[in-house]
């Protein structure tokens, strides 16, 4: 049993001053204030901190299986743990993929011990190869609600329409729960070769480019596309300030889409590909200061739903590969909470929603993540204190890997405890296992 006290409670339903009693069952037992601590309960002081939900990150690479040293589902679970999160969902382009039931049942087996919930994502197509659709009702009956092709956009208009047509006749799989197809937007034939954002600084540096358009044109495809099958579209890591302009104006009109901003595409821009360091390497670029301020707009008007972490762990060997040729990716777990309070202009609780209850949400998991903090529901719940400052280093987080392009950044806002499903996986930002 678990008791936090003196902590200052947000959720989706408001703001107050409470203890939260959670049971050996693992469920919220009692929110009150000056609740008398049980017999036997672990007692955490959480004056001056905030205590929410767990957050939900959409979009996460464990690499599990097949480049388990870059990262295993343990190890990205221990990370997400220590930021904050409860849930993560994994992304499918393992090797094999994450296309058929018996690496889905794997995954599951994989993350049945990890300090968080491991929810597999799965391809929309077998492969990610873009040429046939996976077994999606099979799939869905195993639990899977988020498909994509994550790290390559499906290219075929015809394919992804008949793959928005077949998710909404997946109810009879899922119980009636909903199925979200999320898309990686992009447009190979523009941007193949391409490094970095194609622009002025790619210019300078003589780095081949990948224009905006080349997501901005799928963004476009894919609401056309939902608003002719009705299905639910996500569009992952958003970067450029037309892709969200895009999606602003389909919101307006009423169509079921969704989409996310990592940390990284509204802290970072371009200018840092001057440094010729993979470390910024990432996919889509890093944009310009104009897309990174549309992105934060994007953030704060509700227009983008979600913040996610893409965390993309690499091998220091694969890292230090010339820039071109070097993978993209970046860590993110861990410094997720820090960056967003740091770098947006937004109270707390738009921030743990863009973190806890609006992913949870779109994951199809707000049943057991990021809802209220009250009696009856699950004991998934972060406790950070928002005024902690600390400086991020990758080779202090609990990857295998340490590509982090905040290396020796201050920030500040930290995760302090976090509880999954009833049991203190981080106390005082230490993992417990």
């Amino acid at each position: 049993m678990i008791i936090i006290k003196n902590g200052r409670v947000i959720d989706a339903t408001g703001d107050r001053t409470a203890d939260v009693i959670v049971d050996d069952a693992g469920a919220i037992a009692e929110v009150g204030a000056d609740l008398a601590t049980p017999a036997g309960a672990t007692e955490l002081d959480a004056a001056g901190c905030i205590v929410a939900p767990g957050f939900v990150d959409l979009h996460a690479h464990l690499r599990q299986p097949g480049r388990e040293d870059a990262e295993t589902i343990e190890t990205g679970a221990r990370g997400a743990a220590l930021g904050g999160f409860t849930a993560i969902v994994a992304m499918p382009n393992t090797a094999p993929c994450m296309d058929s039931a018996a690496v889905i049942r794997e995954v599951l087996d994989l993350g049945a011990t990890a300090m968080c919930e491991v929810v597999p994502s799965a391809a929309i197509t077998v492969g990610r190869d873009g040429e046939a659709l996976s077994p999606m009702a099979e799939l869905a009956g195993l639990g899977v609600r988020i498909f994509t092709d994550d790290g390559t956009g499906v290219q075929d208009d015809r394919l992804m329409k008949r793959a928005l047509e077949y998710s909404v006749g997946l109810a009879p799989a899922t119980g009636g729960a909903p199925v979200t197809l999320a898309q990686h937007c992009e447009v190979t034939s523009l941007s193949a070769g391409g490094c970095m954002h194609e622009g002025e600084w790619s210019s300078k540096l003589g780095i081949p480019g990948q224009p905006a358009e080349a997501e901005e044109l799928m963004v476009q495809r894919d609401i056309a596309l939902s608003r002719a099958t009705g299905a639910r579209v996500h569009f992952q890591h958003m970067s450029t300030g037309r892709s969200v302009q895009l999606i602003r104006d389909a919101k307006a009109e009423g169509l079921p889409v969704t989409a996310e901003a990592t940390t990284h595409h509204f802290t970072l821009t371009d200018a840092e590909c001057a440094s010729y360091d993979p470390v910024f390497k990432v996919h889509p670029p890093l944009r310009t200061e104009a897309d990174v301020q549309a992105v934060k707009r994007g953030l704060a008007d509700g227009t983008i739903d979600a913040i996610a972490t893409d965390h993309a762990p690499h091998t220091q060997s694969d890292k230090e590969l010339p820039f071109d040729q070097a993978p993209p990716g970046m860590l993110g777990l861990e410094s997720a909470l820090g960056l967003a309070l740091t770098e947006l202009d937004l109270d707390i609780a738009q921030i743990l929603a863009l973190l806890s209850w609006n992913p949870a949400r779109i994951a199809g998991i707000d049943d057991r993540h990021g809802g209220p903090i009250e009696p009856g529901r699950r004991a998934n719940i972060a406790v950070l204190d928002p005024d902690h400052e600390w400086t991020i280093t990758g080779e202090a987080m609990a990857s295998r890997s340490a590509n982090c392009p905040y290396e020796g950044k201050t920030v500040k806002g930290k995760v302090r405890h976090t509880v999954y499903e009833g049991e203190l996986v981080v106390i005082d930002q230490e993992a417990q296992r």
